[in-house]
C-alpha cells in the first residue's frame, strides 16, 4: 500500500524514482525484524534491567531536539544524519510504557497511594508529553498521554484520584484557553483551530481548509464496495497530502473497498485481540503491563488516524501503525511487537 499510495507522487517529485518510499519503508522494516528478534529473545527480567538506561536516553533525546533536530512540515521532531532519520517521539512511547510498567511493578501498594504512587507517574507523563508538545508535533502527544492513562487504570490506581486529576487538567487547558481567546480573541481565526472548523463543516470551504477531509471521503466514495482496484486510486494523485502517511487508510478504502477495507480491519482487531490475550496471561506485572501498553500503543494510534480520516474526530496527524511509511515508527513497533512475541514464548515453555 505504501508503494500504490506513494509510486505516482514520487515520479513527479523525486526525479522518476517511483520506489523512493517504499525502499525507504523496506529499510525500515528489515531493521525493525532485527529489533524485533532481540526483544523476543529477551526474558522481560531483562528487559525490565533496561527500562532506565532506555527511558534516560529518549528523554535527553527529547530535550535536544526542539534546538538540534531536522525541521520538516513545521515541526522539529527528528534527528536527520545522512540518509537516516530518526523521531525520538516514536521511542517515547514504547519507553513511557516501559517506565510507567517498572514504577508500577516496583512500588506495589504504595502506587495506591496519591502522593507517593500515582503523582510521580502523572508528573513523568505531563514532562514527556510537554517535550514532544514543543517540537510541536500534537498528534502524538495526544496519543501519549492517551496511552498513559489508560495504563495507569489498568495499573491499578484508585479511579476517583485518576479521574480527579484528569478533571483538573481539563478545566486548566480550558482556563489557560479562555486566557487566551480573552488577551488575543484573532486567536480563534488561527491555523490551531483549522482542524476543527474542518470536522465540524469540511464542505463549508472544500477547497481551504476542507480540502483534506473531503478528498478522504471522496476516497471513499469512489471505493465502493469492491473498491477501483489496487494502484488505480485517483486521489492519491495530488489531492491526498500524504497519502502514502497519514491518509493511507483513505487509499485503502478507495482501492479495496469495503469489503477490503472491512478485511483489513478484522486482521487488525484479531491481531490487537491475540496481543491483549498474550498480554493478561503474563503472571509477572512488569511484563504484563507492557504487554498491555504495546497493544494500547497500537490500538490507540490506529483508532485516532481511522477515526481522523473518516471525520469521526478532527484530523491529528496521526500515522496508522505498520501500515503508514514512517521509519521510527516501523522499527519500534516491530520492536514492541518483538516484546509481545517474548511473552507469548515465556507462556508457551511454562506449559510444555
Amino acid at each position: 500500500m505504501v508503494f500504490s499510495a506513494s509510486s505516482m507522487s514520487n515520479t513527479y517529485f523525486y526525479d522518476g524514482d517511483a520506489l523512493f518510499f517504499t525502499r525507504k519503508q523496506a529499510i525500515a522494516i528489515v531493521l525493525g525484524l532485527f529489533g524485533m528478534f532481540a526483544t523476543m529473545n529477551m526474558h522481560y527480567s531483562k528487559l525490565k534491567k533496561l527500562t532506565l538506561p532506555f527511558f534516560l536516553v529518549v528523554f535527553v533525546a527529547l530535550l535536544l531536539v526542539p534546538f538540534v533536530g531536522h525541521e520538516a512540515n513545521g515541526a522539529r521532531s527528528w534527528f536527520k544524519v545522512g540518509p537516516l532519520s530518526l523521531q525520538p517521539a516514536e521511542f517515547a512511547k514504547l519507553s513511557l510504557i516501559m517506565y510507567l510498567a517498572y514504577l508500577i511493578s516496583n512500588k506495589k501498594e504504595r502506587y495506591l497511594d496519591f502522593k507517593r504512587g500515582l503523582l510521580p507517574a502523572l508528573a513523568i507523563i505531563c514532562i514527556m508529553t510537554g517535550l514532544i508538545l514543543l517540537q510541536p508535533d500534537f498528534g502524538t502527544a495526544m496519543v501519549l498521554m492517551c496511552i498513559s492513562l489508560v495504563l495507569l487504570a489498568v495499573g491499578g490506581a484508585n479511579l476517583k484520584h485518576l479521574g480527579l486529576t484528569i478533571g483538573a487538567g481539563a478545566a486548566a487547558g480550558s482556563l489557560a484557553l479562555a486566557i487566551i481567546l480573552l488577551v488575543n480573541p484573532a486567536f480563534v481565526n488561527s491555523h490551531h483551530f483549522d482542524r476543527i472548523y474542518a470536522f465540524l463543516d469540511p464542505w463549508a470551504d472544500e477547497r481551504g481548509i476542507g480540502w483534506h477531509i473531503v478528498n478522504s471521503m471522496y476516497a471513499f466514495g469512489h471505493g465502493g464496495l469492491t473498491g477501483a482496484g489496487f494502484g488505480q486510486s485517483v486521489q492519491k494523485l495530488h489531492y491526498l497530502a500524504a497519502p502514502h502517511n497519514d491518509f493511507i487508510f483513505s487509499i485503502i478504502g478507495e482501492e479495496l473497498g469495503f469489503i477490503g477495507a472491512t478485511i483489513f480491519l478484522l486482521v487488525y482487531l484479531l491481531f490487537l485481540w491475540r496481543g491483549l490475550i498474550v498480554a493478561l496471561r503474563c503472571p509477572d506485572p512488569f511484563g504484563n503491563l507492557v504487554g498491555v501498553g504495546i497493544v494500547l500503543m497500537i490500538g490507540i494510534q490506529a483508532l485516532i488516524n481511522l477515526c481522523g480520516v473518516t471525520n469521526m474526530i478532527p484530523l491529528t496527524g496521526v500515522t496508522l501503525p505498520l501500515i503508514s511509511y514512517g521509519g521510527s515508527s516501523m522499527l519500534m513497533t516491530l520492536t514492541s511487537i518483538g516484546i509481545l512475541l517474548g511473552l507469548s514464548r515465556e507462556q508457551r515453555q511454562r506449559k510444555s
